[in-house]
């Protein structure tokens, strides 16, 4: 059913977006109970996810862009090290500096854990929504990942 002008004119922008940020919230908390043995924590897969999206990066560095202590990005890192997940690398610019960056094996457990809940995801929606309900997502999702650019 389309909406009239009228309609329009009467969306409380403030209610949807706060409903948007307690539904996606609620779907992002679900997505990461979806956990295989053996899968990353939830901060190992976002520390493994700023390396593959940003390339080598200093333990200094990542701390500050997850905006967690030092002190608790070391404790991930040593369990990513421990795994075998990262790789270390003396920074050829700088000698002083160690960058982390994913190995083999990290780039197989992030890309195994983003398969899962792709996938756990879309049982969900198999399972809850009809053949049309699901279009209709596919067809908001460049709505949202534009207001995700305007954030």
């Amino acid at each position: 059913m389309a909406m009239t002008e009228s309609d329009h004119a009467e969306v409380d922008v403030d209610a949807v977006a706060a409903e948007l940020r307690i539904v996606t919230g609620a779907l992002i908390r679900r997505l990461r109970v979806h956990r295989a043995p053996g899968d990353p924590t939830v901060g190992e897969g976002r520390v493994l996810a700023r390396l593959d999206r940003g390339g080598p990066a200093t333990s200094a560095d990542l701390a500050r862009r997850e905006q967690v202590s030092p002190q608790a990005m070391g404790v991930t890192i040593a369990g990513l090290m421990e795994r075998g997940l990262l790789d270390r690398a003396v920074d050829p610019s700088d000698g002083r500096r160690i960058m982390l960056t994913l190995s083999p094996a990290g780039v197989e457990a992030l890309t195994d854990r983003r398969h899962h809940s792709s996938r756990a995801l879309a049982e969900a929606m198999s399972a809850a929504l009809s053949p049309d309900e699901v279009v209709a997502v596919a067809e908001i999702l460049p709505l949202l990942d534009r207001v995700g650019e305007a954030l």
